[in-house]
């Protein structure tokens, strides 16, 4: 995928980031549990932190290219934030038990996306300037 595209899925990771944050915390207090919001804002914090990591790693491509490691490093970000804040944003509303199944996979593919970021920027190659 092209570097423009992952910076746009990071924008708007960051802006759904801040706007699920602000919404549970002023307009589902009193509706949630304190341990589903929790959940809200631990899932929104985690989505935050990896659409900045998005947001690096395409401004990476757009500097040195695309290659094979940076586009795993964005499909890892986007895929954990998917699983992971995805099933804690739908487990606090819905209360489904089984979508805590799906929470470590998430924290699996973010931590996938650092390592493949690690491997990016062992492979980069230096210049003078």
């Amino acid at each position: 995928m092209k570097a423009k595209y992952w910076l746009m899925i990071g924008a708007f990771l960051g802006f759904t980031a801040v706007a699920i944050g602000a919404f549970a915390a002023h307009g589902l207090k009193g509706v949630l549990s304190v341990d589903e919001l929790q959940w809200f804002a631990k899932a929104s914090q985690y989505q935050m932190y990896h659409a900045l990591a998005l947001l690096v790693v395409a401004l990476i491509m757009l500097s040195t290219g695309a290659n094979m490691w940076l586009q795993l490093s964005a499909y890892g970000f986007s895929c954990g934030v998917l699983l992971f804040s995805g099933s804690l944003y739908a487990l606090a509303l819905s209360g489904a038990k089984w979508l805590v199944f799906l929470t470590p996979l998430g924290g699996v593919a973010f931590l996938f996306g650092w390592l493949c970021l690690m491997l990016a920027a062992k492979n980069l190659k230096h210049t003078k300037e």
